[in-house]
């Protein structure tokens, strides 16, 4: 794989994920524009000015799914130097509270998926080493490098929020 100096790196775009999990099932969606289209992932978007990563996370979920999470909290923080598009930063939440009932909307189509049934090959390449941990307990940081949508380079560790 190849090295990159990650030393002085900031993200370009702010951006959030939230995965809702409720006993052996996650809410995954199908994302329908933007970046990642047709991937599936967790709902998300990107910072509006003055918006903390928490509120960011919670407006987007209730903007693509029609649901209000209640619980909330940081899980992992991901970095993503991407060849094709600017570079993000992701504050990755999990909840599994919530108000309203998981509906499509022009952003996204929500599913239900067994943890033991997770999807990995829709999604991003790097997701299927990061959020099988986070969905034991572990807090991450990890660091990703992507040719297009190819992973050529990552680092994850535990870390402290």
């Amino acid at each position: 794989m190849k090295e990159y100096d990650w030393a002085g790196w900031q993200g370009e775009i702010i951006a959030t994920l939230l995965f809702v999990v409720q006993g052996d099932k996650i809410l995954l969606i199908e994302k329908k524009r933007g970046h990642g289209a047709g991937k599936v992932n967790g709902p998300g978007g990107k910072l509006d000015e003055g918006e903390s990563p928490l509120a960011c996370a919670i407006r987007e979920t209730r903007e693509e799914l029609l649901i209000e999470v209640s619980d909330a909290r940081k899980v992992a923080e991901l970095w993503f130097q991407m060849s094709d598009y600017p570079s993000i930063c992701c504050h990755v939440f999990m909840g599994g509270e919530y108000v309203g009932e998981p509906t499509e909307t022009e952003e996204a189509v929500p599913f239900w998926a067994d943890l033991a049934d997770i999807p990995y090959e829709r999604m991003w390449e790097d997701d299927r080493h990061w959020l099988p941990r986070i969905l034991k307990g572990e807090i991450l940081t990890g660091k990703f490098l992507f040719e297009g949508e190819k992973m050529i380079s990552m680092e994850i560790a535990p870390a402290r929020f």
